[in-house]
């Protein structure tokens, strides 16, 4: 029985599970929103929310530490000790929001996005706005335009096949 294992394996040894988990923190840090597996998901949140409270505590020790969970990625350290830390001083704990999406059309499996939950909107990448369909319409046909004045290549004549002698089989 697995009473009080905490541990989610996720099919992987330690070491490469232990990767995955610092490169899913990094992307969120980074990006503000990932998306990935429910279960990655509900692995990496508690991972990346005693990230975040050690960047509310700010000591040296603490950012070495983080250092050392995020395999030295400065850049991302750097990010959560001066922007996502601060940002989540007044929270006790919470600082992430799962949500699911669906399953993922190759193979089915269970999606979700991790994000942040105080942070400002600006930080958040947005879908860009699709144009409408008659615009498109309209730029397909000075698109084709130019194609058609250019002069018509000539067609190469097809190349067939020489027959072998019996004396180039042979040598």
């Amino acid at each position: 029985m697995r009473h009080q294992r905490k541990t989610v394996k996720l099919g992987r040894r330690q070491d490469h599970r232990n990767a995955l988990l610092s490169n899913l923190a990094v992307s969120l840090i980074d990006h503000g929103r990932i998306t990935t597996t429910v279960a990655k998901a509900k692995a990496v949140r508690p991972f990346v929310e005693k990230l975040v409270t050690k960047a509310k505590n700010g000591s040296i020790h603490s950012r070495r530490m983080a250092l050392a969970d995020l395999r030295h990625n400065v850049g991302a350290v750097h990010k959560l000790f001066a922007e996502i830390g601060p940002i989540n001083a007044a929270r006790k704990g919470g600082y992430t929001r799962i949500t699911k999406l669906g399953q993922r059309r190759s193979d089915a499996s269970e999606m979700a996005v991790i994000e942040w939950v105080d942070m400002p909107a600006t930080n958040v990448p947005t879908e860009p706005k699709a144009e409408p369909k008659a615009a498109k319409k309209a730029a397909k046909p000075a698109a084709k335009a130019p194609a058609a004045d250019a002069p018509a290549a000539e067609e190469k004549p097809k190349r067939t096949r020489k027959k072998k002698t019996e004396g180039e089989a042979e040598g």
